[in-house]
């Protein structure tokens, strides 16, 4: 203990591999690799039970591995950096080391107040990229080779042994704490994805090996999807593995295939394109990131001004209840609601449904639909989050407006009622022609198949026709003003992606 120890600070990189500030400070000195529970963070209300849950798996994985390595993992509750102040007196250390960090407003608050507490004391705080996010951005253009140079950097493997600066833990060590001991109810997610290293590099051997060869086709179902998309964001959320290396493992598959293809091997015609779009994503990921870096305020206020006043004032709180609680008479967005309550995940399509029919079928204001989302999300990250709420809501100025249609949606994506039937039995006996729309069914075959709408499930909670044909009329009007028109293009100067032309001013249904 002294002078070289190296404290390393963990947040939202809880892992072993391609972990840059552990490497760079067991190079340095002997170190103290640290957890905070911070009861701040705890009880924001953004955080879930289950989101500590994913984080507890982690850090008893993680554990282990340091342990294996000569190292111990210390784990306190406390506010930081009354932590940092705390463990400074009693051990005494040069540097503290983490990962860059785009979170929320409390944590970006944290941030700064260990950025001052760390000025006051003389210490140095080395703050690593660990994704694609750029601070501090000065303009958008050249941004995408920007993000092309940091995936493109060696993976640092783990260190194979660790100095460990503690000879004994710190008496006010915690050790991996419960909900109970932190002050928390236990989730309610049954069936919730679990966290740790070795499932996430699992999840990503699995997904390159032959999930994905039907990733661009089924990634839009809510069924499919579960098994062709990747399932690695709640593993990029909470760092179990590094973008960089599932960027690089996935270029390397598409490498692999490419030449069992030339070599006479049949590869199916969908992989390639697959991986490649799923690649493409990687690259939206820090994209919907780098925004809230660049504008933390977009977290509490629009992202264009102009929408002020747009919704704020009508707010109905039987129309938010229902839509959280899956109850809005609309099979696919009920059944969707009510999987996120049973396993914190549904697919990226069915997220902007829901939040496109918050926002227009019942016209509520984002940022409580943005919260109860983050909750019902086992993967929240906040910079992707905000960015997509408001995205998916018409509150970003640029983007054009896309309108969901529930009915639509079970057609395109469960016709059978597969989906909808697993998560609302209430429909079991239900036949597939009415499915998509129940309360049309006629009565005599309603009653025949023992069923009624405003017993057993609920009525429609709007008229979709006259919900979206309200809403057009009233962001349209709003998009043709002048004010509005300036500021797309300074929103767009700020946030807009500068790899495909500017979004048309059109809103359609889909």
């Amino acid at each position: 203990m002294g002078e070289k120890t190296q404290l390393v600070w963990l947040k939202r990189d809880l892992r072993l591999h391609d972990h840059a500030p552990l490497v760079r400070a067991a190079r340095t000195g002997p170190v103290v690799v640290l957890y905070v529970y911070e009861p701040d963070q705890l009880q924001a209300p953004t955080h879930d039970p289950s989101h500590l849950e994913f984080v507890n798996e982690s850090l008893k994985e993680l554990e282990n591995g340091l342990a294996e390595r000569g190292a111990r993992l210390t784990v306190v509750s406390g506010t930081v950096p009354d932590v940092f102040d705390r463990l400074r007196r009693e051990i005494g250390f040069e540097a503290i080391w983490s990962h860059e960090e785009t979170g929320h407003a409390r944590s970006y608050a944290r941030d700064r107040r260990v950025k001052a507490w760390c000025r006051d004391q003389g210490v140095r705080w080395f703050e690593i990229p660990q994704t694609g996010v750029v601070r501090p951005l000065r303009r958008r253009e050249g941004w995408a080779a920007q993000w092309r140079q940091r995936m493109a950097q060696a993976i640092e493997p783990p260190p194979a042994r660790l100095v460990d600066a503690l000879d004994r833990p710190l008496s006010w060590a915690t050790g991996v704490l419960g909900p109970t001991e932190l002050g928390l109810p236990h989730t309610r997610k049954s069936a919730a994805q679990p966290g740790g290293e070795t499932l996430a590099r699992d999840t990503l051997d699995g997904f390159l090996a032959g999930r994905s060869v039907s990733y661009q086709k089924d990634m839009s179902s809510p069924l499919a999807g579960a098994d062709a998309c990747s399932r690695l964001s709640a593993h990029l959320a909470y760092g179990n593995i590094s973008l960089r290396e599932v960027f690089q493992r996935s270029t390397m598959r598409r490498d692999e295939l490419k030449e069992l293809r030339s070599s006479g091997e049949e590869i199916p015609a969908t992989w390639l394109p697959s991986l490649a779009s799923f690649e493409k994503r990687l690259r939206w990921h820090c994209h919907f990131m780098q925004k809230l870096e660049d504008e933390p305020e977009i977290e509490v206020r629009n992202m264009a001004r102009t929408c002020d006043g747009l919704r704020e004032e009508d707010w109905r709180e039987d129309f938010f209840e229902a839509w959280a609680a899956g109850q809005t008479g609309y099979p696919m967005v009920d059944a969707c609601m009510r999987s996120l309550h049973a396993t914190g995940w549904v697919n990226f399509r069915m997220r902007a449904m829901l939040v496109s029919f918050a926002s227009y079928h019942l016209w509520l204001h984002w940022p409580r639909v943005a919260e109860h989302l983050a909750r019902m999300f086992v993967d929240f990250e906040p910079g992707i989050h905000y960015s997509q709420v408001q995205m998916q809501s018409g509150t970003t100025g640029i983007n054009a407006v896309r309108i969901y249609s529930p009915t639509k949606q079970v057609l395109d994506q469960d016709p059978e009622g597969t989906f909808l039937k697993r998560w609302i039995p209430e429909l079991e006996s239900v036949p597939r022609e009415f499915i998509a729309e129940p309360y049309r069914m006629p009565p005599l075959e309603a009653a025949s198949a023992g069923f009624r709408i405003g017993r057993d499930y609920p009525a429609p909670i709007v008229d979709h026709l006259t919900a979206v044909r309200a809403a057009r009329q009233r962001i349209a009007a709003l998009r043709k003003t002048e004010p509005a028109r300036r500021e797309r293009e300074s929103v767009y100067r700020k946030h807009g992606s500068r790899r495909r032309p500017r979004p048309r001013r059109r809103t359609p249904a889909s």
